[in-house]
């Protein structure tokens, strides 16, 4: 089966670097987990008014408040089919900051109805976001999120970007140093900058049934609306 990323991309994807293909390529048939370990060079965030977004999203796994440089990260990619039948892929991100470890999770699925990647944010899927692929001039995957919309329970509506952060982001292989790099750029239209990040990491793979999937990587629950 083709990956998620696969179906959107066409025949671009056969442009991304090979590695960024090998990343990106797997799906829940393949029982296979990417698990990515490195250095963030420098997580930042924008300034004082700029906490009430960041501080929000700590309960759920959206972001966080706190800056440093050489954090440890890490990343865990696992693939599989949820409850709704959905192919998904988790993004599981770690960072140790002295004293405490920050989390910003996030699960992706291929909408057919939407035509492109929706990534639900965080422990619980209540924040779906539109996502647009490209391929970068030097064979990266560049990553832009668009409308954000809100689900819990009854309640439904698309997120006013007043409120909301989008993000750039861009993840390409670095032949020469023989790793992955990354670099994440979330900013709000009226605030300015608000959270990022960039460093490099290696990478293991794991064989992983899905009934394998440590809960920790998993929602807590799914979310039908897109």
């Amino acid at each position: 089966m083709a990956s998620i990323y696969q179906q959107q991309l066409g025949a671009d994807f056969y442009k991304l670097h090979p590695r960024i293909q090998e990343r990106l390529a797997f799906s829940s048939e393949d029982n296979r987990a990417f698990v990515g370990e490195g250095t963030m060079e420098r997580v930042w965030h924008g300034p004082f008014y700029t906490q009430p977004f960041l501080r929000i999203g700590l309960r759920r796994n959206i972001m966080f408040p706190d800056a440093g440089q050489n954090v440890p990260f890490r990343i865990e990619n696992y693939a599989y089919r949820d409850p709704l039948g959905r192919e998904t892929v988790t993004w599981v991100r770690r960072f140790a900051f002295p004293g405490h470890t920050r989390c910003f999770d996030a699960t992706m699925i291929r909408s057919e109805t939407r035509g492109r990647i929706v990534d639900y944010l965080g422990t619980h899927q209540h924040l779906a976001v539109d996502i647009d692929l490209a391929v970068t001039a030097r064979g990266g995957l560049r990553l832009r999120s668009g409308e954000q919309r809100f689900h819990e329970g009854p309640v439904t509506f698309r997120f006013p970007m007043l409120f909301s952060g989008l993000a750039d982001v861009e993840e390409w292989y670095d032949d020469e140093a023989d790793c992955y790099r990354i670099q994440v750029e979330v900013r709000n239209p009226v605030f300015g900058k608000l959270f990022g990040y960039y460093g490099s990491f290696r990478p293991t793979w794991r064989t992983v049934a899905a009934a394998d999937i440590p809960a920790y990587a998993l929602p807590v629950r799914h979310e039908i609306r897109d």
